[in-house]
């Protein structure tokens, strides 16, 4: 008896409706594992890039030489992509004889527009992630109270029952369950550690700009009185 009972065999003896539950819950699971491994890998490379750029910046590079070296890239992502942002509105502003606080300002909304398309890559995915955090169980539990169900009503149309005419199929709706538990429980926590990772990201970018607009501000500063001088 207990050979006959298999995950398989209660697969394709599970009516229809769980056994698209099963199916739906399987590819929800597939794709949430890709995405970890994808966010996972663009968030390690975001905070990798992160540091490099810092350790150039804060070494003492000239600003000028720093951006012509990012700007030659073929792709520039994260920090490296709001400092040149940044720099490029400033150079563009100052040349227009714009007042330091003007340079300053609207160096700052370029560095903010850079970096909300930075933050909205780095959170790409993280939606659905949450989506099936979210519904697969209660997916799961759909798929359980229907097997359950159709097992009772089978129950109902003989004369004298017995546990074995019924296990099969409560075991196959409770299949359901738990496959929309190892679908929700990875997700969770994956949307949970990614959440936390973007946030201390974007806490960082955000850092960063309120200091390059300093030193921009000083910089906007001292060209405005060379030239009253």
């Amino acid at each position: 008896m207990s050979s006959e009972i298999t995950f398989w065999g209660l697969f394709l003896e599970a009516s229809f409706v769980v056994q698209l539950v099963m199916l739906t819950l399987v590819a929800v699971s597939v794709a949430s594992w890709t995405f970890i491994f994808q966010r996972n890998k663009a968030l390690a490379y975001a905070r990798t890039e992160m540091q490099h750029f810092e350790d150039k910046f804060w070494s003492g590079a000239d600003l000028n030489k720093l951006y012509h070296e990012l700007s030659a890239r073929s792709k520039v992502d994260g920090m490296a992509n709001i400092f040149c942002a940044g720099f490029k509105e400033f150079v563009r502003l100052r040349k227009s004889q714009t007042p330091a606080n003007g340079i300053v300002d609207g160096s700052y909304r370029a560095m903010r527009v850079a970096m909300s398309r930075e933050i909205d890559g780095l959170e790409s995915r993280l939606p659905f992630l949450a989506t099936a955090g979210s519904i697969s169980p209660y997916i799961g539990l759909f798929g359980t109270v229907w097997g359950i169900m159709n097992s009772f009503i089978a129950l109902g149309q003989v004369q004298q029952a017995t546990l074995a005419m019924v296990a099969p199929g409560i075991a196959e709706a409770l299949i359901a369950t738990a496959i929309g538990l190892f679908a929700a429980i990875p997700a969770v926590v994956a949307y949970n550690r990614f959440s936390h990772q973007v946030e201390k990201l974007e806490n960082a970018y955000g850092n960063f700009m309120e200091e390059f607009s300093a030193i921009l501000h000083r910089q906007a500063m001292a060209s405005a009185q060379a030239q009253q001088a």
